[in-house]
């Protein structure tokens, strides 16, 4: 199996506050199918609201992050496929229900992960 990341931008979501409501029903009912499926891991939203901080190795917090944090918003869903071919058809599921292109990402296979 591999490990895939599914995500999209909180800004690529131009849709209308109607559209929204219907997009979060079809977004939910892609993650009960492929929780039904056996290849959901996790998923959710970055909550905008809570600023992101940099934690240093020796445990002191700061308010500066890496460069773009922009990127880092937005939806994400981590899927477990035989295929990227699977992979592939759950990123254009979520793109369907969600109203926007879905970036997909393949994890590094690391067996001691």
């Amino acid at each position: 199996m591999t490990t895939y990341l599914i995500s999209f931008p909180s800004g690529a979501m131009q849709i209308t506050p109607d559209e929204l409501s219907l997009a979060d029903t079809d977004a939910h009912q892609v993650v009960e199918d492929a929780k039904a499926a056996g290849v959901y891991v996790f998923g959710g939203g970055i909550d905008e609201d809570v600023a992101a901080q940099l934690v240093a190795a020796d445990g002191s917090v700061g308010p500066i992050t890496y460069n773009d944090p922009a990127h880092l918003n937005g939806g994400f869903m981590v899927i477990e496929t035989d295929s990227r071919e699977d992979a592939v058809r759950w990123a254009a599921r979520t793109a369907a229900a969600c109203r926007c292109p879905q970036e997909l990402r393949e994890f590094m296979y690391d067996p001691r992960a």
